[in-house]
């Protein structure tokens, strides 16, 4: 059984076929998906997706390129979503400083105040940083370190801040990078990391693993990312798929 940790299938790449290729999951063996929130709009289009789809899982949050979308009256808002039926998580939550569509001071207001209310509402973080890695890690320690869990989405820090995320308690999310030849920190990290911290995550429609790169991604191509792991570790693709799925299941509170 596969879990698909981070995807995005409310994105408009999936408008034509997004049923068909729902549907066709199982016969790739995923049997779970949390489809993550990332602005306000899309974050209302993956809640349909949710109620339609019974392994679907959602979460609620707004990502650093989108903070704009953000206002007090939507952070009340936010908070009711917490609260919602299959609401698993608060994200993708933290910091972009590749794009920089708002000053880094917003960028972090917004990422603590978000972090703060998944404390509030009992619910694990899903963090996404880029070019941000050590102010990330900061604001992590400083402000939920030891309260609701979560996973640092698509890593791709050091080895030695990958230790310390899992001393604090986080998961770390691996996907199709790890499958590419220039990804060499990152195979360290998944063959290193201790495996009940790792979960397996597309980020689809984008990061395709090999030799799928540059086209749409979707969970049915997680076993190449599972099977790139297991070759890493020298264990067998059965135990990284089982081990990872245990680990999604804990992350998100799910039996």
């Amino acid at each position: 059984m596969i879990f698909d940790s981070h995807a995005h299938y409310d994105d408009k790449q999936f408008d034509e076929d997004r049923e068909e290729v729902l549907l066709h999951l199982k016969d790739a063996g995923v049997e779970r998906v949390v489809n993550i929130s990332n602005g306000w709009d899309d974050m209302l289009r993956s809640f349909v997706l949710i109620e339609k789809y019974p392994f679907m899982y959602g979460t609620a949050g707004i990502h650093p390129c989108k903070v704009s979308d953000l206002n007090e009256e939507r952070m009340e808002e936010l908070r009711q979503y917490c609260r919602r039926d299959k609401i698993v998580a608060v994200g993708e939550i933290g910091l972009d400083y590749y794009w920089m569509t708002d000053p880094k001071e917003v960028q972090r207001e917004w990422f603590i105040r978000q972090l703060r209310l998944a404390k509030e509402e009992n619910l694990p973080v899903v963090i996404h940083s880029r070019d941000a890695s050590q102010d990330t890690f900061d604001i992590m320690k400083a402000e939920h370190a030891g309260t609701t869990g979560g996973v640092i989405h698509c890593y791709s820090g050091s080895l030695e801040m990958a230790r310390e995320y899992v001393k604090l308690g986080y998961y770390l999310g691996i996907g199709g990078v790890v499958t590419f030849k220039n990804s060499k920190v990152l195979k360290k990290v998944a063959a290193e990391i201790p495996l009940e911290h790792i979960v397996v995550e597309t980020d689809c429609p984008y990061l395709a693993p090999t030799p799928h790169r540059g086209k749409r991604n979707s969970s049915a191509y997680l076993p190449l990312v599972i099977k790139e792991i297991a070759a890493l570790r020298d264990i067998s693709p059965e135990e990284v798929e089982q081990a990872t799925y245990e680990n999604a299941c804990r992350l998100y509170g799910l039996q």
